[in-house]
């Protein structure tokens, strides 16, 4: 089972698959899927195993990868698969299409109904998601739980934080450096205006025993003309991550409460509700042994709480390499993913 699954990464790792060129994986994956495909649009994809009266599980998975860095093609070394997306998240892919085939093959008598969703563009802003269109289709509004395989270290993580980015602009007046007293220095007025952020202590929320904390960062700066001109303009890109009690409206309330100034929202991926309390999630938990974690950062999962759903991140991936130019998963973390999903499935 490690040589079938470590392999099967290793083809998917070596379809390249970067943001916006999906297509090729996205043909490869529904040549390797048997179960009939319900939607093909855009690159997305669901897969539908036997519909009964029993519950859904959708399991989903985002094809893309980050820009390559030197790490295609990949290799099998050590009981890892090493390469771009190995982690993040076509270790994850890998098993859901294993456990399509292995649906599809032995015909196994079932706890639920499955179904397995395969997308594009999530390595980029929300905006640019396909997943709203797919919405709209309400192929999935039944669906009992959400599975995204996001890497984990095989941990079922929970919820997630909300993401507004924003930018903070600061005004001034230019002068002459020689007399700035005819001015209004905007970069004075922006250190005096992140004051307040300096040393900002992250705000920790506990839900069902699980800590989240809420941070916000200042992570560009732009602003200055010349080495002799006093300037009339400063921006800050701001990065405010918030908890899942929060609404969306509250969250943006908050975030101008925290700054001064003219703030302008450029992004807002809204926070996912903490499904722990869904029996389908203890069940989880207890076929794989698993430990149960607050998502810090965001997820899919966020969009399918959007629309009501419940949904846990949950993959073999290793969260140290996603994204990084040694990117790599152990054949080992992949059969103990493959193996609960295959338990839970059938309990």
């Amino acid at each position: 089972m490690a040589d079938d699954l470590a392999l099967r990464t290793l083809e998917l790792v070596n379809v390249p698959s970067e943001t916006w060129n999906e297509a090729e994986l996205a043909g490869l994956v529904e040549s390797l899927v048997p179960l009939p495909l319900r939607y093909r649009e855009d690159h997305t994809l669901l897969f539908e195993g036997p519909r009964t009266d029993r519950p859904l599980v959708l399991f989903a998975g985002h094809l893309d990868t980050v820009p390559a860095n030197g790490n295609l093609p990949g290799r099998l070394e050590n009981g890892r698969v090493i390469g771009l997306g190995a982690s993040d998240m076509k270790g994850g892919l890998a098993v859901m299409v294993e456990l399509a085939r292995w649906i599809a093959r032995a015909n196994p008598s079932l706890a639920v109904d499955t179904g397995f969703l395969f997308f594009p563009r999530e390595e980029i802003s929300v905006e640019h998601s396909p997943l709203p269109r797919f919405f709209a289709e309400r192929l999935v509004d039944d669906a009992a739980l959400v599975i995204v395989l996001e890497p984990t270290d095989n941990t079922i993580q929970v919820g997630c934080v909300g993401n507004i980015n924003a930018r903070l602009r600061f005004e001034g007046r230019s002068a002459h450096t020689a007399r700035p007293w005819l001015g209004v220095n905007a970069i004075d007025r922006a250190v005096e205006g992140l004051r307040p952020l300096v040393g900002l202590e992250p705000h920790d929320v506990v839900i069902d025993g699980l800590l989240f904390r809420e941070v916000l960062s200042a992570t560009q700066i732009q602003g200055g003309l010349a080495d002799n001109v006093v300037p009339d303009a400063v921006e800050v890109a701001l990065n405010f991550r918030y908890a899942p009690t929060r609404t969306p409206a509250d969250a943006e309330q908050r975030l101008r409460e925290l700054v001064q100034g003219d703030v302008e929202i450029t992004s807002h991926s809204p926070a996912a509700s903490v499904a722990t309390r869904n029996p389908l999630v203890q069940q989880l938990r207890k076929s794989g042994g698993f430990e149960v974690e607050p998502k810090q950062a965001w997820t899919p999962v966020a969009q399918f709480a959007e629309i009501g759903l419940d949904a846990v991140n949950l993959g073999p991936g290793a969260t140290r390499y996603a994204h990084t130019r040694d990117e790599q998963i152990e054949a080992a973390a992949l059969v103990r993913c493959f193996t609960a999903l295959r338990t839970f499935l059938s309990a």
